[in-house]
């Protein structure tokens, strides 16, 4: 039986978390990638390797950083055909990019390697892909005991080293549901992690992907992020993106939700002008951001008039047309 400690909290040293790229991956801590298979995840992951392996700035980030070592290991793809290739595309640096061997046996979240390999190369960032692969035979994904146990016993090795840990993994196949319960396993994957992100691609153009904050516990969240992946350009980052994570799970494009905007005003306004609040509330209720419906707004040329204490929404006055 474990010695009965007591800590005070006034003897507790106050602590600044470190990022790795800020707000989406914290130093020292874990952050879970998912998405469906096919989505760019790992495309995504091996993107930023290479940045971070060349010292360059990370996506709308303006960070100045020196290169970093990074463990990247993976139980899908082969090393030489697949993830080579791809960093050598990506223009990583590849003597900064390190994997552990797992010819002779295969790694888990709990082997001591782990953090053997973290020590001997100096890694600030070690990436599980996917995680389904590395949480051990022995460990029930679905019984939030284990995955518990294993999450924080991880989790503890990458405090002591201040080196991010990023989990990449698959979301289930249900449909509908909330964002958080997409995971596979036991939703304590994402309550232990500290920073959860949901790669998606758009029904409507499936080059465009975006990755999305869907939990942030030690900073506001990150604006979501696009890129591109085709066959003529590669690999393209194209900056924020205005979609909510159920938009994003449901491949429903940033187009299709001014379009839903614009039939809300025009709806609204259809019988003459309306209360900005009402019309705000609505798009709410619907999921349409506030940016959105104010580019809807713009679009449609309709004004803002003030009444008593209220704003009001109307739509323009048609032009007559010219009998010249």
């Amino acid at each position: 039986m474990a010695e009965l400690k007591i800590l005070n909290m006034d003897e507790i040293p106050a602590t600044e978390v470190g990022w790795l790229w800020y707000p989406y991956i914290p130093y020292g801590k874990i952050t879970i990638v998912h998405g469906d298979p096919g989505d760019g995840k790992t495309m995504m992951i091996l993107q930023l390797a290479a940045i971070l392996s060349r010292g360059d700035k990370l996506p709308c980030d303006d960070t100045e950083r020196e290169p970093i070592r990074i463990i990247y290991q993976t139980a899908e793809d082969g090393l030489g055909d697949t993830i080579k290739p791809r960093l050598l595309v990506a223009n990583a640096d590849c003597t900064q990019i390190k994997v552990i061997d797992e010819s002779e046996a295969a790694l888990s979240m709990l082997d001591e390697r782990i953090e053997q390999a973290i020590i001997e190369t100096g890694a600030k960032v070690i990436i599980l892909d996917p995680v389904q692969a590395y949480i051990g035979s022995q460990i029930d994904m679905n019984r939030a005991n284990e995955v518990r146990n294993v999450l924080s016993q991880l989790g503890r090795v990458a405090e002591k080293y201040g080196c991010a840990v990023i989990l990449v993994g698959h979301l289930n196949k249900a449909q509908g549901g909330k964002a958080n319960y997409r995971g596979l396993g036991s939703i304590d994957f994402q309550a232990t992690a500290r920073s959860v992100l949901i790669v998606g691609r758009l029904k409507e153009n499936k080059e465009v992907r975006v990755v999305a904050h869907e939990k942030s516990s030690l900073a506001p969240e990150g604006e979501p992020i696009a890129f591109e992946l085709n066959k003529e350009t590669g690999f393209v980052w194209k900056g924020h993106y205005d979609i909510s994570i159920d938009d994003l799970l449901n491949g429903i494009s940033r187009e299709k939700k001014s379009e839903q905007a614009e039939k809300l005003i025009m709806d609204c306004l259809s019988d003459g002008k309306y209360q900005q609040q009402l019309i705000l509330k609505k798009a709410q209720n619907i999921g349409i951001s506030k940016r959105v419906l104010d580019e809807a707004k713009k679009s449609l040329g309709v004004k803002s008039i003030k009444e008593g204490n209220g704003w009001y929404w109307e739509l323009p006055e048609k032009k007559e047309a010219s009998n010249c």
